[in-house]
């Protein structure tokens, strides 16, 4: 008798227990958590450092999970780093940075690829340029065919059609690489630029197609060999997938291209504007890897509009300076259909400081893809309820930047790198309050599981917003989150902050 009150006076305490721990985890948000690294790294910023810029320094990634690695490339842009070599500090400096995660939120420096630029590609530059340029290698891009590693890389001279994108073949992802040379070439008078590769194979018959292209004629698509990672035709410069209509001002370059199995659909993702400030991307879709894409609206990417969506873009949420350069993205997926987005940031308000950011990309129900507000983490994900939302919310509408900048082969000119007003979206705050409204708003929101939040707004109603999980950088807490999409194919951020 008295074992039997003892057990079940410890089931009773047991399932207390249990109910009390449940209660405080659906309520928990936010909740105090410490940011896995700093934003600001000008302290190790010297080269001797270099072994603790996990995160730091990165431009142009691109990023492939090999067994239970991600493995990282980036083009060797250094802060106050240059091109400069410290022999006495004995820093064998080279081009193409590498790194590896197990979990995408702790990066380690593995150092460089290539210990000095391809003759090749340096040669076939400086012969078209009057010796100008080929100091550095941009925007390398790793694939892998059969037990085989790709890297792929470009080497230019700015302000120029004088570009070559190279291929290297290494059986390891760490190397050592074996040039096997040109894939495509460009020079003065093409209308095309031989920079920012990215490589996509048919699903249904496995032809491969690189996508490549920047300011100078905007985007373009051409069909690979398989089986020698080259294009099919030699010399072949393929065809047009993506422009702009002004080019004087009207950057567009960076494309990356995936297939989302679960829509059947071709992802042409392009950075848009200045690097160093207005940095956003766009993307499009299509049934086919080599288009034509079409973006939110159904118009052809190679219409010389502004095209939507708009998934990034220069922010700032309070208690912090704030980000721009959000582009240049790599995205790319875990093996277990989760996809993700990793991308330069510029910390404000100088933006020079380039850090890795890496965003969960959720899909809505149309098929388009949005990205988190906040940078991955590997935030436990909990049954979120109705009662969780209420509180106070920032909120950042992503809209184009109002902004009529000089330009220089659709960069900015040096020393206009900070952001002007118009050019950031910061957040806006409100309150979901228990009845539904938002003060702060004069509009109403509303949560369902399965359907995701709805916000009605003065001008519009916005449907599906995901809810989930994350990361608050700016507070340092573990929050609610959502993103999403409005019916101008912008996007919608939120987080809750108290």
């Amino acid at each position: 008798m008295l074992k039997s009150i003892f057990y079940n006076t410890h089931l009773f305490l047991t399932g207390l227990f249990l109910m009390m721990s449940f209660a405080c985890q659906s309520a928990k948000y936010p909740q105090k958590s410490t940011n896995p690294w700093k934003d600001d790294y000008r302290d190790i910023s010297a080269l001797e450092n270099y072994k603790s810029w996990g995160t730091y320094n990165v431009h142009d990634p691109s990023c492939l999970k090999i067994g239970d690695t991600y493995y990282m490339y980036s083009t060797d842009a250094i802060f106050r780093g240059g091109r400069r070599t410290d022999a006495d500090k004995n820093v064998a400096i080279g081009f193409i940075q590498v790194r590896t995660s197990n979990d995408l939120v702790q990066w380690k420096f593995e150092g460089w690829a290539f210990p000095e630029i391809p003759v090749e590609a340096k040669d076939w530059v400086l012969l078209h340029s009057d010796n100008k340029g080929a100091t550095n290698i941009w925007a390398p891009y790793i694939v892998q065919f059969k037990d085989k590693f790709r890297l792929y890389y470009c080497v230019s001279a700015f302000g120029l059609q004088t570009s070559y994108i190279g291929l290297a073949e290494s059986d390891s992802p760490l190397g050592p690489w074996t040039q096997k040379g040109a894939v495509l070439k460009t020079q003065r008078g093409d209308k095309m630029n031989a920079i920012d590769p990215s490589i996509v194979s048919d699903a249904h018959n496995g032809k491969m197609w690189m996508h490549y292209g920047s300011y100078f004629g905007g985007l373009y698509a051409v069909e690979l060999n398989p089986e020698t990672g080259l294009t099919t035709i030699p010399d072949d410069q393929g065809h047009s997938t993506a422009r702009r209509a002004n080019l004087r001002k009207d950057n567009i370059e960076a494309p990356e291209i995936i297939y989302n199995p679960d829509f059947k659909k071709y992802y042409l993702f392009m950075s848009y504007d200045p690097l160093m400030t207005t940095y956003n991307v766009r993307v499009g879709r299509s049934d086919k890897p080599e288009g034509p894409f079409l973006d939110f609206f159904g118009n052809d990417l190679r219409d010389t509009i502004n095209h939507y969506p708009i998934l990034t873009h220069p922010y700032q949420f309070k208690n912090h300076p704030g980000w721009a350069g959000t582009g240049h993205c790599s995205v790319f997926e875990n093996g277990k259909g989760d996809f993700y987005m990793a991308h330069q940031a510029r910390l404000s308000p100088e933006n020079q400081l380039m850090d890795l950011h890496v965003r969960e990309v959720k899909w809505t129900t149309a098929g388009w893809p949005v990205v988190s507000p906040e940078r991955f983490t590997a935030t436990k994900q909990t049954k979120i309820s109705k009662k969780d939302l209420t509180g106070t919310w920032e909120i950042i509408r992503i809209q184009d930047a109002k902004s009529d900048r000089k330009l220089e082969f659709g960069q900015i000119l040096w020393g206009e790198n900070k952001l002007r007003k118009t050019e950031i979206d910061a957040s806006k705050v409100v309150d979901f309050n228990k009845n539904g409204n938002m003060k702060g708003s004069d509009g109403k929101w509303k949560y369902e599981a399965k359907k995701g939040l709805t916000l009605t707004l003065k001008d519009e109603t916005i449907h599906n917003l995901i809810v989930f999980a994350g990361h608050d950088w700016e507070n340092e807490t573990e929050t609610i989150l959502f993103t999403g999409m409005d019916k101008n194919g912008c996007s919608v951020w939120g987080k809750k902050i108290n």
